[in-house]
């Protein structure tokens, strides 16, 4: 097996095969390489002291996959940059990565026009400037790699997708993507025949660590699109004739609402991705004849979980080793298995639900870029802690529950917001939908949810009461409260929900806002500015404004 990305991309050498396709052009293996080595030749040209990191501000074009190579065979990083971000974000985390080069296009320019990211214009390599192509011919050359370059060489700063918080700049080594590469080519089945659709921006780890290297230990065909269409999907598929593409859960609704039809005949035969719905996952395989295949991964660490196809509904699969947990993080001890009811809830949730660990992991971890406070959350007791929550059955088999804080306590019995979440994008109009706490004005908290839904559908046309009234498996005290109702939620880059800036608007949120007042079944009514002041005065008459954001 090799150990580097560099020796990967030159064993492709000779490749006829091919290895990249845009709706333009294609190219072979052996012409990536030679392209990728000509810019590798260029970022070396123009290195200077400091680290060796360049980023990179495009869509899914081939540029970007060239530079990625062209960094792999310099013994450079790729930073990939969210171009969802904007202004003093987008500076700061740019900053953060002391870059040596970026190259952008003139609409990555304008995103960045009045910013300080601590680059001279002439540090900046324009994609579609005419002197460009030109300037790359001049490096062409003969493919080699940087003699120092060794497996833990830096390959990437990775971006957290930032659904819960602040992004942090994961570093990923060469020796790291290339395992992970082969593992995932065995794990998902990316084989030579197989036509890699990659509709996920390349600036994140779920297109990189799932699709482009495995694709390019398997010598399998790299398709790219410059940004995920749901409406686009499968004639890009038609198009490219995929097989294989990676995916997140708000990606597969998008793709299922627009594409009301079934396409049997498509030629997708599976798909990798998280936070799909067991009924999403159903639909899509009935409609399109691909499976999508459900894995626990991150930027920062992967491999701790092995896929059981034939588990349960909505399990992430088993331990990939006995380092793998569920614990209590007070006391570090394992959590007992999970009593499930016939609805798959769990039954006894205090003592069941608690942190995933990897007890072998944090040798593993390889940190984030100059982030030690952060390095300090995920590596702790010499484990390494994902930041997220679980539970087991009684089987063995591994279930998400949520990111930490995912639980919310109403009249002191906790709440699964994951579950709340599920149960709502059954509802065939809901795109994609958000459950989390918001504070009671009187004491504790109140469950809220934010849905999102395709233009011209209304609050009312949901019948939300008649929905939640037919869910056998929501808990008594998971209706919603409060929802809020939207064409279009906050969203990352990578097309998840950026949940915890939903939270923190609340109802507050500019979105209408329906809301459910006393007991029994569930009647919601619209919020009204006088409403939202009058919400306000009682928390400020109980003394707890404190609690509103």
């Amino acid at each position: 097996m090799r150990e580097t990305v560099a020796d990967l991309l030159l064993d492709r050498l000779g490749d006829e095969h091919p290895g990249l396709l845009s709706h333009d052009r294609s190219w072979s293996w052996d012409e990536v390489v030679r392209d990728s080595a000509a810019r590798a030749d260029l970022a070396t040209s123009l290195r200077v002291e400091g680290p060796f990191h360049i980023g990179v501000l495009l869509d899914n074009v081939p540029e970007f996959i060239l530079w990625l190579g062209g960094a792999a065979l310099a013994g450079a990083s790729i930073v990939g940059i969210n171009s969802t971000r904007r202004g003093a974000d987008l500076e700061a985390e740019v900053r953060h990565t002391e870059l040596q080069l970026l190259v952008t296009d003139a609409a990555g320019l304008a995103l960045l026009d009045g910013l300080d990211i601590g680059l001279s214009r002439d540090r900046v390599l324009l994609i579609d400037d005419p002197a460009y192509a030109g300037l790359v011919a001049k490096h062409a050359c003969e493919p080699s790699r940087d003699p120092s370059i060794d497996p833990t060489t830096q390959l990437l700063l990775l971006f957290t997708s930032g659904t819960t918080g602040a992004s942090k700049a994961a570093r990923c080594s060469q020796g790291r993507l290339a395992g992970l590469g082969t593992m995932n080519a065995a794990k998902y089945d990316v084989q030579r025949h197989d036509i890699s659709y990659c509709c996920m921006p390349l600036f994140h780890g779920n297109a990189l660590m799932g699709l482009w290297a495995p694709s390019l230990v398997s010598g399998a065909t790299v398709a790219l699109t410059p940004k995920f269409s749901a409406s686009r999907f499968i004639e890009d598929v038609r198009r490219f004739e995929a097989s294989f593409f990676t995916y997140v859960g708000k990606a597969i609704s998008y793709i299922l609402a627009a594409s009301p039809a079934t396409d049997t005949d498509s030629t997708l035969t599976h798909g990798f991705g998280t936070e799909a719905s067991p009924e999403d996952q159903a639909e899509f395989r009935r409609r399109f004849g691909a499976t999508l295949l459900e894995a626990y991964g991150s930027s920062e660490g992967a491999g701790m979980i092995t896929l059981a196809p034939q588990g349960p509904v909505a399990t992430l699969g088993r331990p990939a080793h006995d380092g793998v947990r569920v614990v209590n993080p007070e006391t570090r001890e394992t959590c007992p298995p999970a009593k499930l009811d016939e609805h798959g809830r769990v039954l006894n949730a205090e003592a069941a639900i608690g942190a995933l660990v990897d007890t072998e992991g944090a040798a593993r971890f390889e940190g984030y870029w100059n982030n030690p406070e952060a390095d300090a959350e995920r590596v702790r007791h010499g484990w390494y802690w994902t930041g997220d929550l679980g539970y087991a059955d009684e089987q063995g088999y591994l279930y998400f529950a949520g990111r930490s804080g995912d639980w919310i306590r109403v009249d002191g019995e906790n709440t699964s917001a994951l579950l709340i979440e599920r149960i709502l994008k059954r509802h065939p109009a809901v795109v994609a939908a958000a459950a989390f706490a918001v504070p009671d004005p009187r004491s504790g908290d109140q469950v809220m949810a934010a849905v999102e839904v395709a233009e011209g559908t209304t609050f009312d046309s949901l019948d939300l009461p008649g929905f939640l009234a037919g869910q056998a498996d929501l808990g008594t005290k998971a209706a919603p409260r409060f929802v809020r109702f939207s064409y279009a939620l906050p969203s990352t880059g990578s097309n998840k929900l950026q949940k915890r800036a939903i939270q923190l608007e609340g109802w507050r949120t500019s979105d209408p806002v329906h809301r459910w007042e006393g007991r029994g079944a569930p009647t919601y009514v619209p919020m009204t500015a006088a409403d939202k002041t009058a919400l306000r005065a009682e928390f400020a008459a109980a003394g707890r404004l404190r609690f509103l954001p």
